[in-house]
Order: structure tokens, then sequence, then C-alpha cells
């Protein structure tokens, strides 16, 4: 494709598109009666009430339809209505661009606004019940644990709602199992679910079953369209050409964008061409074939370049493209694919958000469609290349939204600076922006890329340079739920291609997102099964820092015998490496877990053992920190005269570093001895001593018998 953009637009709106009355045309209209049958279900009693229960849950409305019928459109007009939610806001959820959350008015029975996640990828997967989870805290601004299971992220989500009043919008549901965890166990909250059909399981549902739009609502959209005065022509041919698309919004949204691309086209040629289109075939319902007959005229009116993007867009990931990945698809320019972007959208193709960095979302209805179409017209070879292409402009996006947080003379920003422009970022504020848009669709691509199998080494890529570009501008902690997924997808990666060393890091990695989060057996697994990996790479970093692990792991778990055992290997091995600040901090940790256990002889040797190597490295706060925990030690050992002669030893040691936190504190260690040695005088001397240091305001801070160093 050249550079140039696709020319296939027209006017937005044809002459007289305005409405008459100068007034602007309604926003929503001809689902009224659904709208008010749903209004009244929700103050219908409901079993429980009739049976003289409270009702434990929320009332559940359900609205049936095929893809195409307005369910969704209809959901979101419910939900504004209830909540006073921005309606701008509800239209860029139907887009299905990101899920959201929006405030009411504070007025009504749901003050707490909108929540919003979709439960079937426009791939035609269900979405797991943790990542719908995950999405829903997320909208709620809670914390998500890392690698928590589906079970735990729904309980989470059920206790936050129980002390909201929100309507939760679950859009495409596939059944009720995806439905039923996300119930919130508190009546006052309204949950609106959308399906093709019955969610059987839940009980007391009545759905809401939408068929096409009755001729007069079907006719006034098409008019809303293309314009009042091409339906007052010729007003039987409008209504023939509403009949053809079986009054579905989706198909009389698509011949409508169509008309009004084309103005000069008249309504009953677009009759004649969508009526002389024949069926795909038997195996399609009879339901469904309005809207593919109307979405093949509409493809087949587009010029050969513009329609290959177009069915490219069915490897978008989570259905969501940017200017950008339509470029990589169809290896055109960057301006060529936004303005056949925006083509698209004014074609009722697809759906923009509107943001500072668009993002074009395919309808629903629309995806399986587009994917029959490239399997059809597309060869594997071109579908694979097109997929590696939009893999490696992702991969150079995350570089640069990484790079430009580095300092100016980082190598990093000097390779940024070769890049094309399009590619780079004018600051880290920008790319912020970019990648916090951006997430989902690149959580996707990461998941796709390994999925498909057949480019793991772009696979591998893409997810290192996601890993890099959210710790940089979000930071471990707050990006470790996205974290641990990707870890995650590097470890399939590595399991298939038998690389052992990307296993170990990749075990690691997960293993210490689980200890984090207080899942220490998992993480001892983990750490286990990095130690076989490392093995078998002959990577002795990753060997030693899972034997470390391992002795950390069960340390956590009070198993001071069996941590010291693996800190003892893990240090053997650094002792045979010569790596000193490693064999230091393994000492430490010795001599902290033996000082639990109550080995004190053990425990000193190995402290000072760890203040001989700090001072071999020409550290005199950790050696004055390994110090004091062997005065702590033999003060436990009953050897307070030797204890305070140490101590001492490490105030001169803290004192030399320029620490001083540290001497307050170490000051207020030996006044604690000298007051169990029966010296009050002098222990009140080194009280006075750690308040001239720090002032009374600033308390010293207590040293720890767990190694600082660890």
């Amino acid at each position: 494709m050249t550079d140039q953009a696709v020319d296939i637009s027209g006017p937005v709106k044809a002459s007289g598109a305005e409405d008459p009355s100068g007034g602007a045309a309604p926003r929503f209209f001809g689902r009224e009666r659904e709208l008010k049958a749903l209004r009244e279900d929700i103050e219908r009693a409901g079993l429980d009430t009739l049976a003289g229960r409270k009702s434990p849950r929320a009332r559940v409305l359900l609205i049936a339809g095929r893809p195409g019928s307005g369910r969704s459109a209809l959901a979101e007009e419910l939900a504004a209505a209830l909540t006073g939610a921005d309606v701008a806001e509800a239209a860029a959820g139907a887009a299905g661009a990101l899920p959201w959350t929006a405030r009411g008015t504070g007025s009504g029975d749901y003050p707490d606004g909108v929540l919003r996640a979709g439960l079937t990828d426009p791939g035609g997967e269900r979405v797991p019940t943790e990542r719908t989870a995950g999405e829903i805290l997320g909208l709620l601004g809670l914390a998500v644990p890392p690698g928590a299971d589906g079970d735990e992220l729904s309980e989470m989500v059920r206790e936050a709602l129980a002390v909201r009043r929100v309507v939760l919008l679950l859009d495409d549901a596939a059944d009720a199992e995806q439905v039923d965890p996300l119930l919130p166990e508190n009546p006052h909250c309204l949950v609106v679910a959308t399906a093709t059909g019955p969610l059987t399981g839940i009980p007391d549902v009545r759905p809401c079953t939408l068929g096409g739009l009755e001729a007069g609502a079907a006719t006034r959209s098409l008019a809303r369209t293309i314009g009042q005065v091409r339906v007052t022509v010729d007003p039987r041919t409008a209504q023939a050409l509403a009949e053809e698309c079986g009054g579905q919004p989706a198909a009389l949204a698509l011949v409508g964008g169509l008309l009004a691309a084309h103005p000069r086209t008249s309504v009953a040629d677009v009759a004649g061409q969508l009526r002389g289109l024949p069926d795909a075939g038997d195996q399609q319902p009879t339901g469904a074939r309005p809207l593919a007959r109307a979405f093949r005229l509409v493809h087949d009116s587009l010029p050969t370049a513009a329609a290959r993007i177009l069915r490219l867009l069915a490897l978008a990931p989570a259905g969501l493209a940017d200017a950008h990945t339509a470029s990589a698809l169809a290896g055109c320019s960057v301006s060529a694919a936004r303005s056949t972007l925006d083509d698209f959208v004014r074609l009722g193709l697809v759906r923009t958000d509107g943001a500072a960095h668009p993002q074009y979302a395919v309808r629903g209805c629309l995806a399986p469609m587009l994917r029959d179409l490239l399997e059809d017209r597309e060869r594997p070879a071109e579908i694979q290349l097109a997929r590696a292409r939009m893999l490696e402009r992702t991969v150079r996006r995350l570089q640069s939204c990484r790079a430009v947080t580095e300092p100016e003379d980082a190598g990093a920003r000097r390779k940024l600076a070769g890049l094309p422009r399009s590619l780079r970022f004018p600051d880290a504020e920008e790319a912020g922006v970019w990648l916090r848009q951006r997430q989902p669709a690149l959580l996707a691509s990461a998941r796709l890329a390994v999925a498909d199998g057949e480019l793991d080494t772009l696979a591998r890529r893409l997810v290192a340079a996601l890993v890099r570009a959210l710790a940089a501008h979000r930071g471990t902690e707050a990006a470790a739920p996205e974290l641990y997924g990707l870890h995650g997808l590097v470890l399939d990666v590595a399991l298939r291609r038998e690389l052992p060393r990307e296993q170990a890091a990749a075990l690691l990695n997960l293993g210490d997102l689980d200890a984090r989060t207080g899942r220490t057996r998992a993480a001892l697994t983990r750490y286990r099964a990095a130690l076989d990996a490392g093995r078998a790479a002959k990577d002795l970093y990753a060997t030693g820092r899972a034997m470390e692990s391992v002795g950390g792991a069960y340390e956590e778990l009070g198993d001071y015998h069996r941590a010291a055992d693996w800190y003892g290997r893990a240090l053997s091995q650094r002792l045979t490496q010569g790596e000193r600040e490693d064999e230091a901090r393994l000492y430490g940790r010795l001599g902290a877990v033996h000082t639990y256990a109550g080995r004190y002889g053990e425990a000193l040797r190995n402290w000072r053992a760890a203040a001989a190597g700090h001072r071999r490295l020409g550290g005199p706060a950790a050696q004055a920190r390994a110090l004091s925990e062997a005065a702590r030690v033999q003060e436990y050992a009953g050897r307070p005269h030797e204890s305070l002669q140490t101590c001492r030893e490490a105030v001169e040691l803290a004192r030399r570093a320029g620490d001083v936190r540290l001497q307050a504190a170490l000051q207020l260690r030996l006044a604690d001895t000298l007051d169990r040695l029966g010296d009050p005088a002098a222990a009140g001397l080194h009280r006075i001593a750690a308040d001239r240091l720090l002032g009374e305001e600033s308390p010293a801070y207590e040293i720890r018998s767990a190694s600082t160093e660890s």
C-alpha cells in the first residue's frame, strides 16, 4: 500500500442530514418499550420477597439478543438512566474500547455509578473470571494481589460491592458460570447482563429479548445517519431498506454509513444491491443474515487496500487498534492508516474513544465475519507476516516508551534518537499516558503471541519489553498483578522451547511475587523448580539465587533448620566463586536463622563472619549492623559484658560511616544493656546522646534480628 490515504470518504452527513426542526436528533430511540419493561422489572418483587425472605443478592436483569441487535446500547442506556452516568462515557464503554466506571449525579438508587466489564474476547473466547474480577477491582481503585485465582478475586469483588450501590454491567456473557461468581451479595446493587440466550442457573432472571426495531424506529435510525431529506424523497424505499436490514441497529448503521459516505448514491440503489446479495449459506441462522449481507456490501464497496486493512483488523489484540497497529498490519504509513481508520468510523465499521492516542474498537458483532473474511481472502503466510509486523512494531513502541524514562546520557536514549519520529514519545508523561491507554491491548497482544506458538522469539521480546515498560512507568509494586501474568507467559514459552535458563528466571520472578503476597508454600515450589532449571542450564547465578530463596521461604515458614541448610548451600557456592558481597549477606542470613532457633554459638560465628565480610568490602555501616546483631546474640547467650564491648565497636563504626540514625539506635542498645547490668546513670547518658543525635521528634529506628542485608 502507498503512503497515500485510502479515499473512501465522503461527507459524514449528506445534504439535509440535519433535523428539519432544528433540534438535535435523539441519541437513543426505538427501544422505549423494552427500556420501560426493564425499569419495571427492577421494581418487581423477586421470589425471595414473595416468600417472605430478604433478598441475599443483587437483582439481575438480562438483555438477550443476537450480536448487532443493540443489546449493549440498551444496557448502557439503562445504566446511564439509573445513575446519571455521562452519556459520552457510556458510549465509549459500548464501543468496547476499555472497561469504564462512571459516577452518577449522586441521586437515585445507585449513587456509586456504573462498572462495566466484557465477558467475551473479540476472538470469541470466554474471559477468565480472574481477569474480569481484576478489571472490576482496578476500576474500584483496589489493589489486585498478583497471582490470585478467580475464587479469591471474585470474593474480593463481592466484598467491595457489599458496601456500595452500583450498577454492574456484564457485557456479552457466554453462560451463567461467568456471571454467578461476580454477583454482589448486596440487594442494593443491580447487575445488567447481556447475552445471546438465557442464563440458565441464575434464579429469578427474566430475559428482555430483543428483535429488530419496529419499522418507524428503523427508518428514523437510517434518517439520523443519511439525513431526513433522502428518506423523505422516497420513504417506501427507505422503509424497504430498513426491512432488508431486519431492523437490526448494527446493519442499519452499516448501510447508513455507506450512504452517508456516498451522497450521490440513492437509497434505492443500496436497497437493490443489498437485496441482490446471496446468503452466505444454510449454516448461517436466518436472524444473522441481514447483518452479514450489510457487512459484505460495505466491505465489497471499499477500495482494495482499505478492504485489506479492514480484514487485517481481525488480528488486532482485544479488538483494539491504533494507527500504528493498522500501519504495521497493512505495511502502510501511519498517516494513511489513521485516515483509513477514521473512514471506517464514518462507515460504522469501528468505533473510536477520542482519546489523546485514539484507539479504534472493532464492533464485536463484526469480529467473527472479519475473521472468516481474513481466512478466506488472505494466505496463511501473509497473515503470519502481518502478525509479525504488528508484534515488531509493538516491541519498538514499548522500547521507546521505556527509553524516554532514562537519563539523557543513557545508552537507551541514544538508541531512541535513531528511531523514526513516529515511534518516539516527546516525554515520559506522554509515554505513560500511551502505556496506560494501550495496556489492555498490549497484555492481550502478549497472550496471543505466546498462544500462537510460531512467533516465540518475537513473543519473548514483546513480553520482555512490556515488563520493562510497566516497571519503568508504574513501578514493580504497582504493576505486580500484570507482571505476574507476563512472567507466566515467559515460563510457557520457555517450557515449550526447552529453555532452562529462561525457565529459571521466570520461576524465580513468580516465586518472588508469590512470597511477597504471602503464598510462601507456592513460592517454595517455584524456587525448587527454578533450582532444577538453573542446574539444567548450568547457570550458577540462578542456582545460587534459587537456593537462597528456598532458604528464605523456609525461614518465613519457621523451619529454621532447613533454612540454615539452604543458606549454607548457597554460601558454599558463593565462596567458590569469590562473590564477597553475597558471602557477607548470606553469613548475615545464617546468623539470623540461628538466632531465631536459639543456636547462639552458630549465630555469633556467622554474624562475626558477616561483619568481617563487610569490613573487607569497605562498608562500615553494614559492618556496624552486623556487630550490633552479634551484640544482641551475646546478650541472649548471657554474656552482657561482651555484648557491651561489641556494641561500642559498632557505635564507633557507625560514627565513622556518618550514619546518625544508626548511631542513635546503637546508643539506645547500649543504654538497655547498661540498665540490665545495673548502671542506670551510664544508661541515661547514652539515651541523652541518642536524643542529641536525632532530636526529640525523630526516634531512632530499631535494629532487628533479621538481617537488613537480606
